[in-house]
């Protein structure tokens, strides 16, 4: 509630500083209604018994989503600003799994253009930028991996943020510079939802779980600083990537002792190409992730540095099938280093890990009904993902999605190992307005 009464005064202050620079023209939505929105209720049925807090259950909600866009136009001084809102925000009920009615505020910001070149905006978004298909190199912002996991839409995947966001567009190339003042984490798992490895048990751990981390203070040397510069030569877009802040998940150990975790710092530095490419469109990112609280790589309780390499290729075969594939490999630097550190019964992490996934999507119905295949593969870790999904739009407002999650691995501590209890099936009914 804090959060929401920071940004709501923030947004009503800003819109009172141009108001009197307006010539009162002031309009809530655009060609349409001025709320929009949807309804839905989701439930996600657990395939096997994973020690969490619920039995049958991962997910069972309903969902209200509003939102809405204000429109400022036709400023006396400088009669080239604009300004556009957006406030978008979920209503949730989910009493069966938490026992509360809860608000998620997913946007709340204010859109200027001071200049024909330039947008500036301000408040809570979603950012979101790099070329991989679920695969994220350049991509640091955070994320929500439990609605990943449990069957929730894809858009919440994406967590937004408290920040500001800058664009420039010039002939010679365009750039993106995004402020973000507040420590935003990535959500993760931690034993309610869905069970994990827990490093502290050396396990699968769910109810059990015992682990606190630490986030960030707020403090002005803890802002984070993410860049894009990229323009397009002929049909491909090349993009080069800067970030300076820290991982979004705790990834470092602060005190083993008391099981205490938290965010290191990190720097990243990597590129992209996207065209066109053997009758499809291909994809090529990297990026090099340098740890700067364990620069030397000797330091077994903070992540090492990393280069991450990714392909990507994607082709219409036509009838409106849809396949992509893609290969991600991760490089640990300093790895010498880094196996000298580990301590007896550490379990070490291998130099390279490798990543394949493949998405088949097809269409049937005059489009009506979009059936999507992704599935991971790790040849490194030995463990699999495999995500379904169906969606039948019954009409322009009613949609039916019906999916299932399903991991298996070799190792509990793998990425997708140590969710192998958490297979899934889950169905959505939504009503759009």
């Amino acid at each position: 509630m804090v959060r929401i009464e920071r940004e709501i005064f923030f947004i009503a202050a800003l819109l009172l500083l141009l108001a009197p620079q307006a010539e009162a023209r002031l309009q809530l939505g655009e060609n349409g209604p001025a709320l929009s929105g949807f309804f839905e209720c989701a439930w996600g049925i657990k395939l096997e018994d994973d020690t969490t807090k619920r039995d049958a259950y991962n997910m069972l909600e309903q969902r209200l989503q509003l939102q809405t866009h204000i429109y400022l136009e036709s400023f006396k001084l400088l009669r080239k600003w604009m300004a556009e809102g957006h406030i978008k925000g979920d209503f949730t009920i989910d009493e069966y799994y938490s026992g509360k009615t809860d608000f998620d505020l997913r946007e709340l910001n204010i859109i200027l253009s001071p200049r024909a070149w330039m947008d500036v905006k301000l408040g809570r978004q979603v950012f979101t930028w790099g070329t991989g298909d679920y695969l994220f190199v350049n991509d640091l912002f955070p994320k929500d991996y439990v609605s990943f996991y449990i069957g929730r839409d894809d858009e919440y995947l994406k967590k937004p943020s408290d920040g500001a966001k800058l664009s420039c567009y010039t002939e010679s190339a365009n750039m993106d510079v995004v402020i973000i003042p507040f420590f935003e984490p990535s959500t993760f798992f931690k034993g309610d939802r869905l069970s994990f490895f827990d490093p502290f048990l050396g396990g699968i751990a769910a109810r059990d779980s015992d682990w606190h981390v630490v986030e960030p203070p707020r403090q002005f040397n803890n802002t984070a600083y993410a860049t894009r510069l990229y323009r397009t030569f002929s049909s491909y877009e090349v993009a080069l990537y800067a970030f300076r802040g820290f991982y979004s998940l705790p990834r470092g150990y602060l005190d083993e002792i008391h099981r205490e975790l938290f965010y290191p710092r990190l720097d990243v530095y990597g590129g992209s190409v996207r065209g066109p490419a053997l009758g499809g469109i291909g994809n090529v990112e990297w990026a090099f992730y340098n740890s700067r609280q364990d620069s030397n790589g000797d330091n077994r309780l903070i992540p090492n540095a990393m280069m991450k390499y990714l392909l990507g290729y994607e082709k219409d075969l036509g009838n409106d099938l849809k396949v992509g594939i893609q290969y991600l490999c991760e490089q640990m630097r300093h790895y010498t280093h880094y196996r000298g550190a580990l301590h007896v019964g550490d379990i070490p992490e291998d130099e390279y890990r490798h990543l394949t996934t493949l998405r088949i999507t097809k269409l049937y119905k005059n489009q009506t009904v979009k059936t999507n295949v992704f599935a991971f593969f790790s040849p490194s870790d030995m463990d699999t993902y495999i995500r379904l999904n169906l969606d039948y739009d019954v009409n322009d407002h009613c949609r039916f999605s019906v999916g299932a999650n399903l991991i298996w691995g070799r190792d509990d501590y793998t990425e997708f190992g140590q969710m192998e209890r958490n297979k899934n099936i889950y169905v959505r009914l939504r009503y759009s307005f």
